[in-house]
């Protein structure tokens, strides 16, 4: 897409992270926002910091069709149209793939997935019948490419998501759609991606297995030495200028993505620590 100014922008997981340095941004090029999350006090935060954009908020548990069914209703009727869908609500829990019980891999599953899916299924087809340019963001995470130790059951959702953003990409290409993808794959990041719990719906709460504890440390290590959310939105906003599909937010990614495609082909596991 080359001209975002006057264009309507959806950004789901817009109360903090990725998901408000994304709205900012978006707001920055003259887009109208329609912004969702499920923290009231940090979508009204994001909506102050946008300035002088139009912004719409609705509070959305990416995880409920029903939801995201009437967040994409209020978009195209009080707003009238979509260009840019960033499916960036997401969520994350460490340990051990065998300690993780069927309510993580639900919840996972649900904000990390079916929120992409839901989002999919809500608003491609509108957006495929208005004949404008539009693009969908997909925030992933190099999870979505790395299965690291501690991480499994994100990295499952991860590399689904990953999966979804490919399909959805090449079923538009076939189609002949104006609609482009983004598969966006940032890596340690300054957000509060770690602290997750704070939006672990009640009756899901629980008491850390220790190899979840350490996992947890290590991903708060991982981000204290992150880049800011607003180098992420910079790369995502140039992807859609540009019309590409993956994004890595670091040049190393590449590179590892590389020896692990060398070492899979030999028949051996990458391993990482």
């Amino acid at each position: 897409m080359r001209e975002l100014a006057g264009k309507v922008a959806v950004v789901t997981g817009a109360g903090s992270g990725i998901g408000r340095a994304l709205a900012l941004r978006l707001a920055a090029e003259g887009m109208t926002l329609m912004l969702a999350d499920v923290d009231h006090r940090g979508l009204a935060d994001t909506a102050a910091l946008a300035g002088d954009a139009k912004v719409l908020t609705q509070i959305t548990d990416v995880s409920a069709a029903t939801e995201v069914a009437h967040l994409a209703n209020r978009c195209f009727g009080e707003l009238g149209a979509v260009h840019v869908l960033c499916n960036n609500a997401g969520v994350y829990q460490g340990g051990h793939i065998w300690t993780r019980g069927q309510e993580d891999f639900d919840w996972l599953l649900g904000v990390n997935l079916r929120g992409v899916l839901h989002a999919i299924h809500e608003f491609v087809p509108r957006m495929i019948e208005q004949d404008t340019e539009g693009h969908i963001v997909n925030t992933v995470s190099v999870a979505g490419l790395f299965a690291v130790p501690g991480s499994g059951a994100y990295a499952v959702t991860k590399h689904a998501a990953l999966a979804a953003s490919q399909a959805l990409a090449q079923d538009l290409a076939a189609a002949g759609s104006k609609l482009r993808v983004t598969a966006l794959c940032p890596g340690a990041v300054r957000t509060r991606i770690g602290e997750s719990d704070r939006v672990r719906p009640p009756g899901l709460a629980h008491t850390p297995t220790q190899d979840e504890v350490d996992a947890r440390a290590a991903i708060d290590r991982a981000v204290a030495g992150g880049i800011e959310p607003s180098e992420v939105a910079d790369l995502a906003v140039a992807a859609i200028h540009e019309e590409r599909f993956l994004v890595l937010t670091d040049p190393k990614y590449a590179e590892r993505l590389r020896r692990q495609t060398e070492t899979l082909l030999t028949g051996s596991l990458p391993l990482y620590q």
